[in-house]
């Protein structure tokens, strides 16, 4: 055989066995991690199929509406006509959810979609309404106070139009919480987590014990969320094992990460010393 002919014939047969050894990964049952969330997951190179594919049940993405879409993108320089809320994570959470008898994991447990919100509020939630509509066989609903959970419950964050989503009869998606919203008598699935930035209210990052001060502070908030049936997710958390382990310890709900495959070593980790 020709030698040029002969290399070709090797790198398409390397291709085929990587794409088809990817893909018999991407098939294998994988445990879900109900904590685990993954922070602007867009940015990972398969955004969504890479989270799964490490057992999380919480991902996040960022929307500009632009000219009438709704595009996935951390900086309004970087949005691209083809990235599209629903290609990215709409249409595959759906494909996903079909496969699996109505949900994102066999018999697993809630999934969520956190969709931060770039542009301003009330026209970017007006645009996003009726796309989470067009979603309605696999997205949780609440009509007239009554919610039905779905394959995937949808969370608004960033600029939230929360006048506009209250006022709903019928909507598919609820707030992102903050501190003070514990300190309301709004229903679980309207504000069914409370989120903060970790630098808020800590200043401990990873290096040497948690101050004891500021470990009751975190169990306290903790328990006040928890008493209220709403999920906790602080976001800027120094990414080391340490505070993953001060997180877990306290019962925070969804850990916040850009790393997927080390969160996934310290839960499975964790769940086996238990």
């Amino acid at each position: 055989m020709n030698p040029t002919r002969r290399t070709g014939v090797y790198l398409l047969a390397l291709g085929l066995t990587i794409a088809f050894g990817r893909a018999a990964a991407d098939d294998r049952p994988v445990s879900p991690l109900r904590q685990a969330h993954a922070h602007n997951d867009y940015e990972h190179p398969r955004p969504l199929f890479d989270a799964l594919a490490q057992g999380f049940c919480s991902v996040e993405a960022d929307i500009y509406q632009v000219d009438g879409q709704l595009l996935v993108a951390h900086n309004r320089p970087d949005v691209k006509p083809e990235r599209t809320l629903e290609k990215l994570y709409l249409d595959p959470l759906r494909a996903r959810a079909k496969a699996n008898g109505g949900q994102i994991y066999p018999g697993g447990p809630p999934f969520w979609l956190l969709i931060d919100v770039k542009t301003e509020a009330k026209s970017t939630y007006a645009a996003l309404h009726p796309v989470l509509e067009r979603f309605a066989d696999i997205l949780s609903v609440t009509t007239d106070g009554r919610s039905e959970r779905k394959a995937v419950t949808v969370v608004i964050s960033g600029n939230t139009a929360r006048d506009a989503i209250k006022g709903q009869p019928r909507r598919y998606a609820a707030i992102d919480g903050r501190p003070p919203d514990l300190d309301t008598d709004a229903p679980a699935h309207m504000v069914p987590w409370v989120s903060e930035n970790w630098t808020k209210l800590f200043k401990w990052t990873g290096d040497g014990p948690m101050p004891a001060a500021e470990k009751a502070e975190l169990r306290e908030f903790v328990s006040k969320a928890h008493q209220q049936g709403r999920l906790v997710r602080f976001w800027a958390t120094p990414e080391k094992a340490a505070v993953w382990r001060e997180l877990d310890s306290a019962g925070v709900d969804l850990i916040n990460t850009d790393k997927l495959v080390e969160l996934r070593k310290f839960l499975l980790a964790s769940r086996e010393s238990k």
